[in-house]
């Protein structure tokens, strides 16, 4: 059975758990404590992101464009690509605009705001493990600070700032979707990425993304303005619609 190596709460590891989920494929996930998950990642890619996706026949795919581009060949039903050419190359594009500018952009402010308060930040992490555990890492959460905000541009002020601009930027690119999707009629990639980004900010209830409770007074401060953006209605609608799960999960999916 291929393994899910993930990070909880990270929109890229959302977009691939959704695909998968979506398509139905045997699977096990094991979610690693950012920091000390680096040496179980870099032996297996080179690199320290998540996710990572090990196939039984020894390929190691990392990134979750690449895993979902490896899930749309190998299991195609039901397809999350348009047909047409035009579409395909548009939710790409809107793939690339997440990937690599608004969603690392909304990190910086949403990982700012969980450094402020070290047990949250085991929370939202370590939500798969005892709370011992929790308590644990979150005494490891400071000493590691000043390199997660180094490696991610969190620099200062200006930093914070563009990330939360980000935040209400994606919000009005999938607002302007209204009811429907970002690409076509139909339900796919293009809506998978934007609604996992924007979930870090929105917390959809009953989802993989909802904020564990209660919530940080920090991080709260943070989502609030967020809130009742009417982009946040379109992701909420999204993932009502389509996500079908509420929580996440350790271990062998049931399928």
């Amino acid at each position: 059975m291929i393994e899910l190596l993930q990070f909880r709460h990270s929109p890229y590891n959302e977009k691939v758990r959704w695909a998968l989920d979506l398509k139905r494929v045997a699977h096990r996930r094991r979610s690693l404590l950012p920091g000390p998950h680096m040496g179980v990642v870099k032996k297996l890619t080179g690199h320290t992101q998540t996710p990572v996706l090990p196939l039984d026949d020894g390929t190691v795919i990392d990134g979750s464009a690449r895993i979902l581009d490896w899930l749309e060949r190998q299991h195609p039903e039901p397809r999350l690509m348009p047909d047409d050419a035009v579409q395909g190359e548009q939710v790409l594009a809107i793939q690339r605009r997440f990937d690599e500018d608004i969603t690392p952009r909304i990190r910086r402010a949403v990982l700012d705001a969980l450094l402020r308060r070290p047990r949250y930040f085991a929370a939202v992490f370590g939500e798969a493990e005892s709370p011992l555990k929790q308590r644990l890492y979150s005494l490891i959460v400071p000493l590691a600070a000043p390199l997660v905000r180094k490696g991610n541009g969190i620099t200062g002020a200006a930093a914070i700032a563009d990330g939360i601009a980000a935040g209400f930027e994606g919000l009005e690119l999938v607002a302007a979707a209204g009811q429907g999707y970002l690409v076509g009629d139909r339900f796919g990639i293009a809506d998978i990425t934007a609604a996992a980004t924007l979930a870090t900010l929105v917390r959809p209830e009953n989802s993989p993304m909802q904020s564990p409770q209660p919530v940080d007074d920090e991080f709260a401060r943070l989502i609030a303005p967020y809130r009742d953006h009417p982009g946040a209605a379109w992701v909420r609608r999204i993932y009502a619609a389509h996500r079908g799960a509420s929580v996440d999960f350790e271990g062998p999916s049931a399928y």
